[in-house]
């Protein structure tokens, strides 16, 4: 089995999360694909601004009937920061022999070496890294080459100039945002703004 796995605050999800994770499957032959909400990010002191059951559950909701991507809380159901080495470590147990890919953004890819335990995290998983526009980046390669060499494979995709951060600035200007998430995410976002 080949399995991805994408972590983040998904604070909210958006249409830029959904679009990489189809990618990194479609192009990389996986399974399936889990989003892993972390509950506290360690990179993000100030933590996700909603909280951890509302952003697993727009998750839940963003990927229902996906036949490839599904939702995890296994950041959310432990105590403590969310480190993917961690993570990883948990899945790899409950998956005995499957290929595991780690997907992150080529933003991520640079402060990467900080990340608690990334040699861990290599060991356990390759690197599915989001092109930056313009496929062919060679600073991207000579980065992905240093932070993980032999182990980072390029997910070549659109740029999709959507973040949660742009997408929660919309939620509390009142705007609209259901051109920037699913469907499902925009219709809790809706109700969770009008009570």
């Amino acid at each position: 089995m080949r399995i991805g796995v994408m972590g983040g605050t998904f604070d909210p999800p958006h249409d830029g999360h959904l679009a990489l994770a189809r990618a990194a499957a479609a192009q990389l032959g996986l399974d399936r694909v889990m989003l892993v909400p972390a509950a506290q990010p360690p990179h993000k002191p100030g933590g996700a601004t909603m909280p951890a059951a509302q952003r697993i559950a727009m998750v839940r909701a963003a990927v229902e009937g996906d036949p490839v991507l599904e939702a995890s809380s296994d950041e959310v159901d432990r105590p403590g920061p969310s480190y993917t080495a961690d993570t990883l470590e948990r899945i790899a147990a409950e998956h005995p022999g499957a290929d595991l890919w780690f997907i992150l953004g080529a933003d991520q890819l640079e402060g990467f070496p900080g990340w608690s335990r990334p040699e861990r995290i290599v060991e356990l998983a390759r690197l599915a890294v989001a092109s930056r526009p313009g496929a062919g980046d060679p600073a991207m390669d000579f980065l992905a080459g240093a932070v993980a060499a032999g182990r980072v494979d390029v997910v070549d995709m659109p740029e999709v100039p959507i973040s949660s951060t742009d997408v929660r600035a919309r939620i509390a200007a009142g705007e609209d945002v259901s051109h920037l998430v699913p469907a499902p995410v925009a219709a809790l976002l809706h109700s969770d703004a009008a009570s």
